[in-house]
């Protein structure tokens, strides 16, 4: 293994090990979706039958109280399927990233539903007190729950 590939392997691992109770200061959307990029990818798009994409879904699921609650528990509690994105149904799980803060939460759904999903400044940013009212009232919900809770997109 060349010196470059050694030294650069260990600054990527971690990139997507970031420490339990992010500290708030520290909550980069971007960097914190690095960890969601090895499922969903760098561009959001998934993994076809494995990963949902984090696009159209996402940004609509953005604009509601029931969505914007609803990423965050997906986040914080986690998500057992099946679920329905863009259509096509995912019966995959994802693990709750509990080692995230509220704040750092809050950094990550703005980042992709700004950024990875498209909404821009269209799409209102997440805050980590929004983060923490889905948290306390989610507190008893498994992942399978809070995929059932999955808001319907009319034309999905």
């Amino acid at each position: 293994m060349s010196m470059r590939r050694a030294m650069i392997l260990p600054v990527a691992l971690a990139a997507l090990a970031l420490p339990a109770g992010m500290a708030s200061a520290a909550a980069d959307g971007a960097k914190v979706y690095q960890r969601c990029a090895a499922c969903h990818l760098p561009t959001g798009k998934g993994v076809p039958g494995a990963f949902p994409p984090l696009q159209s879904d996402v940004r609509a699921l953005a604009g509601s109280p029931a969505g914007r609650h609803y990423l965050a528990l997906a986040v914080t509690r986690g998500l057992s399927g099946p679920l329905t994105v863009e259509g096509k149904t995912y019966r995959g799980m994802m693990p709750a990233q509990s080692g995230l803060d509220d704040e750092a939460v809050a950094a990550v759904l703005s980042h992709v539903t700004a950024t990875i999903a498209g909404g821009g400044d269209a799409v209102k940013p997440f805050t980590a007190a929004e983060v923490k009212a889905a948290r306390d009232s989610g507190a008893g919900l498994d992942a399978a729950a809070v995929a059932r809770l999955q808001p319907k997109l009319t034309g999905k």
